[in-house]
């Protein structure tokens, strides 16, 4: 067994694997970005080193400063979580050819071969996996998507090679949108994956979300742990997930998992990962199930942990994680596939900082005033942050996640009810008032949804009610006592590595002090070609343009920027193109003008409120 992991991710799925780590006596080393310096997955691990700044690309993705932490805290193994470099081959290659560092995922080979979409539908297809009609060589152009709708019907999915979680799909309803949809998919493609080829598949109209969770060892075990239900999606991301499935058969989802199984043997698959299929939902039998004859089709393989393995772990008990960790350090799965046991229902319930009542918008800051998550039987709670801390939004907008188990359907929605209702979080909006409405719609009880149920089935109407009804406003405190006392926590770093004071001040004002940096120089500096908070122009890179600025509303990376200085723009028009919480954002003219100043460039990382345009 390893000595000590480090785990290049954040937040609660690294509490999660650290977890792991604990139980198996394993030691941890976090990695942290400047905005995280303070975060819950920070704080749990035996060591924390810090690899850049807040944006992603300079840090959580930058893989010579994550592997040369783990050289520095003399980790043996590196686990990745889900998202970030979970899935990129070449990180994966790279960490297997250092010296002394173990890769706990899957062979880099088999991420290559099943984790690029087109490969993967390649060894699916000689594996006798049902996969969706579309096209297994990259697209080259415009022509080829309209070949292909007016070969196989319009609409079409434009998919990204590298693509997961609903980013990079684009659907094409015909002819007139391929140019704007191809270019957004390999834009997005690009961006998340560092990687713009695409992929075609017939567009299916009202699929169930099946996913089967594989776990593999080095020596020839492969095992199927059941299915997952993930089919209530916003614009095809998963906000609920459950398992089994109340839409299936048993002989279906036998044949669904006994698919998945061959599909990791054909691609010489190790370790954890997800088969991912679509369900076609039509023709239910009497008792109002899809059975046996119900088509489904490969979608993707995940070559990693996924957000909602925790369902499976508990209709299973099985610790997937640990698994992981175990499969990693060449131990041999020591159950058999007869021995894996499905009992009960479980449900995952994504807490993320989003206003569903204003089209699932996530915060744009804030701070848990109030965190008290729920307990109880039949209850578990992944989840980071603690009272106090600040929202993080320079990521994705999960900040926890909340699974209810009981014996039956019926039980885990009535767990899941009580516990919705016992988890109090002030300081920003969240979605646990969508979840509670969910737990009362009919359809979604019924078991009838589909991937496509919110975006367009569900009255948005109910989801204000429920908004007005269960949300919650930032809290105001007018304690007194409160200002006599000013805590102060100073972080120190010596080459790289976290080491944390706490201060408390009684009866004086706050010291302005920021964080303190090896060479001891103190406070946070105002990021370059940016105002400072004091209304200063923060050095040489302030703008002097004179007209309306536009800016920006929330937290994100510009993909595109269409307009350059003195280009003449109608109200409408797009600006650039703002990338936030794993959404595209098209930043529009309010009016007509002249653009006398552009303050941003493409992959540029930019904070609320920063200048993006100048209009005159």
């Amino acid at each position: 067994m390893f000595e000590k992991v480090l785990v290049a991710n954040r937040g609660e799925i690294a509490v999660r694997v650290m977890r792991a780590c604990e139980e198996l006596g394993v030691g941890t080393v976090a990695v942290y970005s400047e905005a995280d310096k303070h975060s819950g997955h920070v704080r749990y691990a035996d060591e924390a080193y810090n690899v850049g700044p807040a944006r992603a690309a300079d840090s959580y993705l930058d893989q010579e400063a994550i592997i040369e932490a783990a050289r520095k805290a003399g980790a043996d193994a590196i686990h990745p979580g889900y998202g970030f470099l979970a899935e990129n081959a070449d990180f994966a290659a790279r960490v297997e050819d250092t010296a002394g560092i173990i890769w706990i995922g899957p062979a880099s080979d088999a991420m290559e071969r099943l984790g690029e979409k087109t490969q993967a539908r390649d060894v699916m297809r000689e594996a006798d996996v049902p996969i969706v009609p579309g096209t297994t060589d990259p697209v080259e152009s415009p022509e080829d998507i309209v070949e292909f709708g007016e070969e196989n019907g319009f609409p079409v999915l434009i998919k990204a090679e590298g693509g997961g979680g609903g980013r990079g799909q684009k659907v094409v309803e015909g002819p007139d949108d391929v140019e704007d949809q191809l270019e957004s998919a390999r834009r997005e493609g690009e961006a998340y994956f560092s990687n713009a080829s695409v992929y075609l598949e017939r567009y299916l109209d009202n699929p169930r979300h099946i996913e089967v969770q594989i776990l593999a060892d080095e020596h020839g075990n492969v095992r199927h742990l059941g299915e997952r239900d993930c089919s209530l999606q916003r614009r095809r991301q998963k906000v609920i997930e459950e398992g089994p499935s109340p839409a299936l058969t048993d002989e279906l989802r036998e044949k669904i998992g006994e698919a998945a199984r061959r599909g990791a043997d054909a691609g010489d698959y190790t370790n954890a990962g997800t088969f991912e299929f679509l369900v076609e939902d039509r023709d239910r039998n009497d008792e109002g199930l899809l059975d046996a004859d119900a088509d489904f089709f490969f979608l993707e393989v995940n070559t990693r942990i996924q957000v909602e393995h925790t369902v499976t772990e508990e209709i299973t008990d099985v610790d997937i994680v640990k698994w992981q960790i175990r499969v990693a350090a060449d131990e041999e799965l020591s159950f058999s596939q007869d021995d894996v046991d499905v009992e009960g229902h479980a449900m995952e319930f994504r807490i993320n900082a989003e206003n569903a009542a204003n089209d699932f918008a996530p915060a744009t800051g804030g701070e848990f005033e109030v965190y008290d998550p729920p307990g109880g039987i039949g209850v578990r709670v992944d989840d980071a942050p603690r009272q106090g801390d600040d929202l993080v939004t320079d990521y994705d907008s999960m900040v926890a996640k909340l699974i209810t188990y009981g014996g039956d359907r019926e039980e885990c929605v009535a767990r899941g009810k009580r516990a919705l209702g016992d988890y109090d979080i002030q300081g920003f909006p969240t979605i646990i008032p969508f979840h509670r409405l969910m737990l009362t719609d009919d359809t979604f009880l019924a078991g009838e949804h589909t991937t496509k149920y919110i975006d367009e089935t569900l009255d948005h109407d109910r989801i204000d009610t429920a908004q007005e009804r269960w949300g919650t406003e930032p809290a105001e405190s007018d304690d007194e006592d409160e200002k006599e006392v000013v805590e102060r926590e100073f972080t120190v770093e010596v080459n790289g590595k976290r080491f944390q004071v706490e201060l408390e001040e009684r009866g004086a004002p706050a010291i302005p002090v920021g964080d303190i940096d090896a060479s001891g120089s103190g406070g946070q500096q105002p990021r370059p070609g940016r105002p400072d908070s004091s209304g200063g122009d923060g050095g040489d890179g302030g703008t002097s343009a004179e007209g309306e600025e536009i800016a920006a509303e929330m937290q994100g990376t510009i993909l595109e920027v269409n307009v350059a200085e003195s280009d003449e723009v109608g109200a409408g028009d797009v600006l650039c193109v703002l990338e936030a919480m794993k959404m595209e954002n098209d930043i529009v003219a309010e009016r007509g003008g002249t653009v006398t100043h552009v303050g941003v460039s493409e992959g540029e990382s930019v904070d609320m409120g920063d200048t993006l345009f100048v209009l005159d």
